[in-house]
């Protein structure tokens, strides 16, 4: 494979794309609002956001509404810049280039 097709591996799981999908479409998405879309389990979720998380590509922010835990994910640049990468390197290999 070329070097200018070198994928990401932080963006090869399924759910770590999803969940940087989903971001960059929204301002931020809580916990539950990621789990419900991607249709995951709060553990898996849990450890693909903590990976995105150490990675640079998410912030995330933990804070109490009503007493209870609310845990918000919000895109970096760096994370943006990661994605739009990804879908540049897909769109060279669908257009043959």
């Amino acid at each position: 494979m070329s070097r200018e097709l070198d994928f990401d591996p932080l963006l090869m799981s399924r759910v770590r794309l999803g969940i940087v999908a989903v971001l960059v479409e929204r301002d931020a998405a809580t916990f539950p609002d990621l789990k419900a879309v991607l249709g995951v389990t709060q553990g898996n979720l849990g450890v693909h956001l903590r990976k995105l998380e150490e990675a640079g590509y998410v912030a995330v922010e933990k804070e109490f509404a009503d007493r209870k835990p609310r845990t918000t994910a919000r895109l970096t640049t760096v994370g943006r810049t990661a994605f739009l990468t990804h879908v540049e390197r897909l769109g060279r290999i669908a257009r043959g280039e």
